[in-house]
């Protein structure tokens, strides 16, 4: 498995926590929109870790920059982070608008950011190095 179709896979799975998030607020059921809140944050921190703190080191090693899309992708990082203290802290006050306001910003910015990856940084990566190893080290299987 390439890191660009592994990493796709775990965009896709935060997409479907996103979506828990926004199916408990219509519903109204808050009890279900913090805990899906706590979810869909925890998986979207968990892959910036392992963005950050592995897979752009390893790029900006092998490929030699360091002043490229992995600067911009943490910026977005540092935004969307935001965005979701804002998501939980909307919750914890049972502020259906103010949640339902962070989470479309959110929104918005992941489907680009997803996208800058997925297209331009992941097969970036894929060509510079031996990703296998990574996705190893990370707990994903590269078959």
């Amino acid at each position: 498995m390439t890191l660009t179709r592994c990493f796709t896979q775990v965009h896709r799975a935060c997409d479907d926590q996103f979506v828990a998030v926004e199916d408990a607020l219509r519903d109204g059921d808050w009890p279900q929109v913090v805990a899906s809140c706590h979810a869909f944050c925890q998986a979207m921190e968990q892959h910036f870790a392992e963005e950050e703190n592995v897979l752009f080191p390893a790029f900006e090693q092998a490929s030699g920059i360091s002043q490229g899309p992995t600067v911009v992708m943490r910026h977005e990082h540092a935004e969307m982070r935001v965005l979701m203290d804002d998501m939980r802290a909307a919750a914890a006050a049972l502020d259906g608008a103010a949640l339902a306001g962070a989470a479309d910003t959110l929104l918005l910015l992941m489907q680009q950011h997803n996208l800058k990856e997925e297209n331009i940084l992941y097969p970036m990566c894929d060509r510079v190095a031996d990703m296998s190893a990574l996705l190893t080290e990370l707990g994903h299987e590269p078959a």
